[in-house]
């Protein structure tokens, strides 16, 4: 038994596209090629699937599944091993579940809260692996020690910013912008200037990041689930993508 791309993306709850894309870097080829040109996964493809789906959640990169699938061959000892890092990751999440209750009960209360006691759980490290693979150690360990350095204050109003840009670019996908309008392009001067802030970022500090970094992040946008869940899904990444190269292809060229 089998089943088709379409049948596959809607029981993952993902995108035909995404699994296209998938096939394309090695991770997950179908098990055939029907004559109508479709693609159909066997039970030992959806095995596959959900281990990479594990993965993705976990954090870990393309070339990072890669490495770990053609490390385990025996999918029951993969998917225990998987098993284990997602019930390190539940009591990641519980622990930051009761930070964050109990915040919501000290304010109600009247009280101030006590910071040593607001972050058990937030573990912006998360993705050290990943940004080291992609841009090099120094560019993690900059902005490790940058991020560090920022009081609880000036965390939560860079989060803030983050968060309203994000909105801004959910909001003009949906309005179906332009990505060569004005308004497409202040937001795009703000990602920009967003980016140019972090220290580490390829080509950031006084000249802000460059056209590779930058059109390369767009693209990223788009072919990681993770990242284009910020912008409201594909269709809102690839409208950030097309607006950012139209401002690289401005600025940066």
């Amino acid at each position: 038994m089998d089943w088709s791309i379409q049948e596959v993306a809607r029981l993952a709850g993902t995108t035909s596209r995404t699994l296209r894309h998938y096939d394309d870097v090695g991770l997950v080829p179908p098990s055939r090629i029907g004559s109508n040109g479709y693609r159909y996964y066997d039970a030992d493809a959806l095995v596959r699937l959900q281990r990479v789906l594990l993965l993705r959640e976990l954090g870990l990169g393309i070339p990072a599944i890669a490495e770990v699938l053609e490390g385990h061959q025996d999918d029951v000892h993969a998917l225990s091993t998987h098993r284990d890092l997602l019930r390190q990751e539940q009591q990641r999440l519980a622990r930051q579940l009761a930070s964050v209750e109990a915040t919501i009960s000290t304010l109600e209360g009247g009280e101030q809260p006590m910071a040593e006691n607001m972050f058990d759980g937030f573990d912006h490290t998360q993705y050290k692996e990943e940004v080291e693979e992609r841009w090099g150690k120094d560019a993690y360990a900059k902005s490790d020690s940058w991020w560090r350095s920022m009081s609880a204050e000036e965390k939560k109003a860079w989060q803030q910013r983050v968060a309203d840009l994000g909105a801004d670019w959910i909001a003009a996908a949906q309005a179906g912008t332009d990505p060569e309008s004005d308004e497409a392009q202040a937001l795009a001067q703000r990602h920009f200037d967003w980016l140019a802030g972090i220290p580490g970022t390829p080509g950031g500090g006084s000249t802000g990041p460059s056209y590779e970094y930058l059109t390369g992040l767009g693209e990223m946008y788009v072919a990681d689930d993770r990242f284009a869940a910020n912008y409201g899904g594909t269709a809102g990444a690839e409208f950030v993508r097309d607006a950012l190269r139209v401002y690289a292809d401005r600025n940066l060229r």
